[in-house]
């Protein structure tokens, strides 16, 4: 990603990211503060799948590896590296919530701020559902900015996933597969008639970090997932910006800025994120 605002990078933001774990990549450099395991309880970072590694990337890769080609939106953020999820992308909600719950305990020492999560289930009527809408909603009210993906399960409306049909949180669609040939960013309404996504950004064959060890520094992932990060990354430099800026006013300026793409609001939300209008003053 390119850095419109050069001397914004990030710095000392902390971010936690729940996936699949990290691989402790170049572009990570010393930034990766925490790797907590609530899958095999391991202490070294690791990531068997690829995804944790590849959005950490598009958050806050400083691309080293690339000379600066592939660098992340936050550079220089701090990654709280939360894996939730096992070598095949699955897991469980027992898991997201001690996640989360960690968070609460240490987000003063890690000074983290941004929650990003792609993790998501379609289920609608159960308690996994409500248990994760309440569990985020948690986050929210304690003035983390939590940032989920809309899952890519459409193009049916009604198929954003839980926790991002919450109608708190910052709920990320893919803007560049939101047309009938590659429709599979989730869009709404939710089963509350919630209007979601709130804000779409780009998310089809993003370039990030790979997490295999020896081999190609790089690789190209898809969905709404590579989306998220980008929302995140850019409310890290914000944050960095204006330090006491709270969530509520994060989703306002989100609001404010997003550029009208000529979809419904249940396909781009509010529209497109345009970081540049997103950091101006």
């Amino acid at each position: 990603m390119e850095n419109y605002y050069k001397d914004l990078t990030g710095r000392n933001i902390g971010v936690a990211i729940l996936d699949t774990g990290i691989y402790p990549h170049a572009d990570f450099e010393n930034r990766i503060l925490v790797f907590k395991d609530f899958v095999k309880y391991r202490n070294t970072p690791y990531d068997d799948n690829g995804h944790g590694t590849h959005v950490a990337g598009i958050l806050g890769g400083n691309g080293i590896a690339s000379n600066g080609k592939y660098r992340g939106v936050a550079p220089k953020c701090n990654l709280i590296i939360l894996k939730v999820l096992d070598h095949k992308g699955n897991g469980s909600k027992g898991n997201v919530l001690k996640a989360l719950d960690w968070i609460h305990l240490n987000r003063k020492r890690y000074n983290i701020r941004i929650i990003n999560i792609s993790v998501g289930t379609t289920q609608t009527e159960n308690k996994e559902h409500n248990d994760l809408i309440t569990a985020v909603e948690k986050a929210w009210d304690n003035n983390l900015a939590v940032v989920t993906a809309a899952g890519n399960m459409g193009p049916d409306s009604g198929s954003v996933t839980a926790p991002g049909s919450s109608k708190k949180v910052i709920t990320v669609g893919c803007s560049d597969m939101i047309t009938s040939n590659h429709g599979i960013s989730g869009r709404g309404p939710t089963k509350h008639c919630i209007c979601k996504p709130d804000i779409v950004a780009p998310g089809n064959g993003i370039i990030s970090c790979s997490a295999k060890a020896g081999g190609r520094s790089y690789t190209v992932k898809s969905g709404t997932s590579m989306s998220t990060p980008m929302v995140s990354g850019g409310i890290a430099l914000l944050m960095e910006k204006y330090p006491n800026i709270s969530n509520l006013e994060i989703k306002i300026r989100l609001r404010e800025t997003a550029k009208d793409m000529g979809y419904p609001h249940n396909l781009q939300g509010w529209g497109a994120f345009s970081i540049q209008d997103f950091l101006a003053n």
